[in-house]
């Protein structure tokens, strides 16, 4: 990665960079470090059943399940033309969503809403895609701000809408677990674009709607 000069962040998707065998490699070496982790921490993982593959199912989980969105391609997605000229608001949530922060790879658990204003010459996708392309943006290490920042980005590209809204309600374990362990504080971010950005009115609409949800 460092020798093609490509940037390899913790939120990046490095699916191109991996050539076929790649993610084996990558299973066996992560697996050795979180071995040399947990003797690091002192815990016996030859004695100890519990933890005798403990290594092992951490590295699977990393790169197949909890950050796969680093390894794998950007889900299919069948975009349809709206024929109809719809330009009415249309809503989608609240959508589970699971990360981990960046800081302390600690589980963000939470909720997620779209918002888009389409036009005549917006693609239509289905409802499942946008829990699919979100589940994907969010299987990487991220901080909550750049994660919506990233979904949205990814929905203008795909819908191409006038306007395009994304509210994230979530826990951070990082609070839950460690520092001031504090289980009741939940974070809340927004990004708008677009009409949503310029027109205070839809603006308010969209967030209206969803306060009646709870």
């Amino acid at each position: 990665m460092v020798a093609a000069n490509r940037r390899f962040h913790a939120n990046d998707n490095i699916s191109a960079a991996l050539e076929p065998g790649d993610l084996d490699e990558l299973a066996v070496e992560v697996e050795e470090k979180i071995k040399a982790l947990l003797e690091s921490l002192v815990i016996d993982t030859e004695s100890d059943h519990n933890t005798h593959d403990t290594a092992k199912r951490v590295a699977k989980m990393y790169l197949t399940e909890v950050f796969r969105g680093r390894y794998s391609e950007a889900p299919t997605v069948t975009e349809f033309p709206n024929v109809e000229a719809l330009n009415e608001l249309m809503i989608v949530g609240p959508i589970t969503v699971r990360s981990a922060c960046s800081h302390h790879l600690c589980p963000i658990v939470g909720r997620l809403w779209i918002g888009v204003m389409p036009n005549e010459h917006s693609n239509l996708i289905g409802l499942s895609k946008y829990v699919r392309l979100a589940d994907w943006i969010m299987s990487r290490p991220q901080i909550q701000e750049e994660a919506i920042s990233q979904i949205a980005d990814l929905l203008l590209q795909k819908v191409k809408p006038d306007g395009l809204a994304v509210v994230m309600e979530a826990d951070h374990f990082c609070m839950h677990w460690r520092g001031v362990k504090e289980t009741d504080t939940k974070m809340i971010n927004s990004s708008m674009r677009g009409s949503f950005l310029k027109d205070a009115a839809l603006r308010r609409e969209f967030l209206s709607l969803l306060s009646q949800k709870g």
